[in-house]
């Protein structure tokens, strides 16, 4: 294009963006004089008197601004309710339900998924009334439920956006041996309890120890495996070391249920030493410290472990922690019957999801506080301090003493040995196979590893 045909277009560009403004401008030119100081004041009109008998307004919209009740203050309702995203301040907050058989767990979290605490909100079940957090914990609790569909709603709670829904759940008869959804919004760290009440685990093994236990490193125990277990306690890990060291498995504590509160608690180095272990080429399995009181928070249990594990390849089984917590934990007094059904619950759990899994427990412990005879399809792990175990059944791993050092670990640590088989070339985070065989740990003798 020519210099001159691109003056001409600049020109009819131009000509054409004038006269659409003077359009616009002839179209508004009242509001233009006014805004310019060229509009004569407008006369106030003189309210004129109501005549008499006229008792009826006119019916239909008067005036051309459609938008004009949105300045009259009148309007609207100023007792109007909101609920929910129509609150004008406050936090978002909504239910995650779940149910285990015949009872019903309802969470109230807030828009990063987190438990509200400290308030104690009030829930409507339709056809059973209304419930409310009474220790402000965030969680309300439904036990006893017949089995069928139920309805929820959050009523309304100063300084919070309640959802304007209702939300149903199918509460079971029977237990299924399932993961739980939303079972995250339960598990807390340790910033959100208090440890020194919490976690309160005694091992027994330390109480029944005869002295005779070898502190040492245990390298010449035909095929056995030599491997430790760790928690916070064990404090920060240098695991390239503790493989250097010649240690070949580690069993890492997840997580533990709160002895006082029952709250499900992630152990505060439970992610460092999963990770620090496999880069280190150490395989792994873990623990949980349970204090559950029945079945429903055996599954509960099992699946916060599952979580937890779900994204890491675990060789080794999936351990529960049976023990003590100094006789003032809330599931101390549980009788054998009553444990013991606990337990299985959390193994079949467990077992359903995909993973090998077995008991950790002190000989006296197994022997008195847990029915072994119904727990026999799972793996054991006994906890002994002695040169020799006395123990008469079966087991799969011996922790043979709680003073050992390895180096990279600057706390004493646990030694186990362990007699499986264990296939490390296979993946295992979703399905633990390559176990085989019992191992018999006849009393007065050391198991000599291999299966039998």
């Amino acid at each position: 294009m020519d210099s001159k045909k691109m003056r001409r277009a600049m020109i009819f560009m131009i000509a054409v963006f004038l006269a659409a403004f003077a359009v616009i401008a002839a179209a508004n030119w009242d509001r233009v004089k006014e805004k310019l100081g060229f509009a004569p004041e407008t006369p106030v009109q003189e309210e004129m008197p109501e005549e008499a008998g006229e008792t009826e307004e006119e019916e239909g919209q008067i005036g051309s601004d459609l938008s004009a009740f949105m300045s009259d203050e009148t309007f609207f309702d100023p007792e109007v309710k909101f609920k929910s995203i129509e609150s004008y301040s406050g936090r978002n907050v909504s239910l995650m339900m779940s149910s285990v058989a015949k009872d019903l767990r309802i969470m109230v979290v807030d828009s990063v998924g987190r438990l509200v605490t400290g308030t104690d909100f009030t829930v409507t079940i339709q056809g059973l009334g209304e419930y409310t957090d009474t220790d402000r914990d965030g969680v309300i609790y439904v036990d006893g439920l017949r089995s069928g569909e139920y309805s929820v709603s959050l009523n309304e709670q100063d300084g919070f956006r309640v959802p304007n829904t209702i939300t149903t759940i199918q509460v079971r008869q029977d237990i299924e041996y399932r993961v739980l959804d939303n079972i995250e919004y339960l598990m807390l760290t340790e910033d959100d309890i208090d440890p020194e009440k919490e976690d309160k685990a005694v091992n027994g093994a330390e109480e029944d120890a005869d002295g005779t236990e070898n502190m040492e490193l245990q390298f010449d125990n035909g095929s056995a495996k030599l491997g430790i277990d760790v928690s916070k306690w064990n404090e920060e890990i240098d695991w390239e070391s503790v493989k250097d060291a010649g240690i070949e498995f580690a069993i890492i504590r997840c997580g533990y249920r709160g002895a006082s509160t029952g709250a499900l608690v992630i152990d505060p180095r439970y992610e460092e030493n999963i990770r620090g272990a496999i880069e280190a080429g150490i395989p792994v399995g873990v623990y949980f410290f349970t204090q559950a009181l029945d079945e429903v928070e055996a599954v509960e249990e099992a699946s916060m472990v599952i979580r937890l594990i779900e994204d890491y390849d675990v060789d080794y089984p999936v351990f529960l922690d049976s023990e003590s917590a100094g006789g003032r934990g809330r599931a101390d007094d549980l009788d054998s019957e009553e444990r013991t059904r606990v337990h299985k619950a959390f193994l079949q759990t467990i077992e359903a999801a995909g993973y090998e899994t077995g008991v950790y427990a002190s000989r006296n412990w197994l022997n008195e506080r847990l029915d072994m005879t119904r727990l026999s399809d799972y793996r054991v792990w006994l906890a002994e301090y002695a040169d020799v175990p006395t123990y008469d059944q079966y087991y799969h791993m011996w922790q043979y003493t709680s003073k050992g050092t390895v180096d990279g670990i600057s706390t004493n640590v646990d030694l186990n040995l362990c007699y499986m088989n264990i296939d490390t070339s296979i993946n295992h985070s979703k399905n633990a196979a390559g176990y085989s065989g019992i191992i018999n740990g006849d009393a007065g003798n050391v198991p000599t590893g291999g299966d039998e």
